[in-house]
């Protein structure tokens, strides 16, 4: 990705720690300086999410949309699309941002548009993924950073993490062992895609 400026944006709905790992890996790592791209905004679809009072206090331009004041869910990706086009994205990033988005919305970032997903993908798309994996009595579960495209949870896989399941393992326990290397990979794979 060429270019002078490569302006990320990221989307949550809830705390965004992954979004926060960008932003302090960003700084760390001197992405501004060394690939001249930095975090230009935060959206969420609700106004309460906690990650968004972190990227303000970070002086990071930060903006709620809320999901249920739009009467259809084209509606509210048509408006996404508008705010976010605003800081004008080499690339938009899911970092927990719990909508499915619609094709339309998809195609507008094709190429641009990326997720991590908690499940070593292709198993377990979806919701539920660390319990599903447990009751299916997996050795190991992880996360996977991908590609965005109008099937849910598939997509180029740009990096994963392998996270053992131990024995008596909840699905919040493993959860919270998997985040941990969500917080390693994400990063990791948004400055190879910066530096492509």
């Amino acid at each position: 990705m060429s270019g002078v400026n490569k302006n990320i944006v990221i989307l949550i709905s809830g705390s965004g720690s992954n979004m926060a790992a960008i932003v302090e890996t960003s700084i760390q790592q001197r992405w501004q300086a060394r690939l001249k791209a930095r975090v230009v905004a935060v959206i969420s679809n609700k106004a309460g999410a906690q990650g968004l009072a972190w990227a303000r206090e970070q002086g990071i331009a930060s903006h709620a949309l809320d999901h249920t004041q739009f009467s259809s869910r084209e509606a509210f990706d048509a408006a996404l699309m508008v705010e976010i086009d605003r800081h004008a994205p080499t690339l938009v990033v899911l970092a927990g941002f719990m909508r499915i988005l619609t094709p339309g919305f998809v195609q507008h970032y094709k190429g641009r548009l990326v997720n991590i997903h908690p499940s070593l993908l292709p198993a377990f798309t979806g919701l539920k993924t660390h319990q599903r994996a447990i009751d299916m009595g997996c050795r190991v579960a992880g996360a996977t950073v991908h590609r965005v495209t109008s099937e849910l949870d598939h997509g180029e896989i740009l990096d994963q993490a392998v996270v053992p399941v131990l024995p008596g393992d909840t699905a919040e326990t493993l959860a919270a062992r998997v985040l941990t290397q969500e917080h390693v990979i994400y990063p990791r794979a948004l400055e190879r895609l910066l530096t492509a």
